[in-house]
């Protein structure tokens, strides 16, 4: 959820502002696609360590996922400045380290009954159903439309991000999530994260310049990313339901 900050800055950057990249989300979609084959070949690592050491995964993803977060506040702050030569080896390496702590959630979807490889694909392939249909509205979206949606979406992942944290503190007390309220935040982060993939698209072009491609990637990066998790916990949720 670290693209909640990053998102409500690009949302004010965007008011009352006409095109400043208009070609940087095609000068992103290289970057973003190669971003994704990284995280799919961290996933596939992370898995064989699962299966060969769970032990040794577990110590190593929270150090993962500590790293991660290092690196996207350190390669976003590069790509902001257009430094592209100097953030891309950063990103690719948090794209990595992305799907290897990703590959905690694909391994639960594999063995869950209803689920397996078949949902992992569907998440993946939805996604890719989401971004071909969310470049064609977001943009088209009229400037009220577009900064209307923005801040009702920003709204929105900050009540996710509240969630998210209850859900984290009350599991280290052994509270957890009954089913029928995990199917309900599961499908409103996938609403979330379906409306804020249209909304790139809309304001990425007024927030950034052509030469901030990479941060347009990363921004991209971020909302399919977390619509695939959203997606994954939804199928998890729904197979899972007493």
């Amino acid at each position: 959820m670290a693209t909640t900050s990053d998102f409500r800055q690009a949302i004010e950057k965007a008011k009352n502002r006409a095109l400043v990249g208009p070609n940087v989300i095609d000068k992103a979609l290289p970057y973003l696609g190669g971003g994704l084959v990284l995280t799919a070949v961290g996933v596939y690592g992370g898995l064989g360590i699962i299966q060969s050491n769970p032990s040794l995964f577990m110590s190593t993803f929270w150090l993962a996922i500590i790293a991660e977060c290092i690196l996207f506040f350190i390669a976003s702050g590069v790509a902001d400045r257009g430094n592209n030569a100097n953030a891309l080896p950063l990103l690719a390496l948090y794209s990595t380290l992305s799907g290897y702590t990703l590959s905690g959630i694909v391994f639960v979807a594999l063995g869950t009954e209803g689920v397996g490889f078949n949902g992992v694909a569907l998440a993946a392939l939805s996604c890719g159903i989401t971004f071909v249909i969310a470049r064609n509205i977001g943009t088209n979206l009229s400037e009220e439309d577009g900064l209307a949606l923005g801040t009702t979406i920003r709204l929105g992942m900050v009540a996710l991000l509240v969630v998210l944290l209850l859900q984290l503190v009350l599991s280290f007390f052994g509270i957890y999530t009954p089913s029928w309220l995990e199917v309900g935040i599961s499908g409103f982060g996938v609403l979330l994260f379906v409306g804020a993939s249209v909304v790139d698209f809309y304001v990425l072009p007024r927030a950034y310049r052509d030469d901030q491609y990479l941060s347009v990637a990363l921004s991209m990066y971020l909302t399919y990313i977390n619509l695939f998790i959203f997606i994954l916990r939804l199928l998890i949720a729904l197979n899972r339901r007493d």
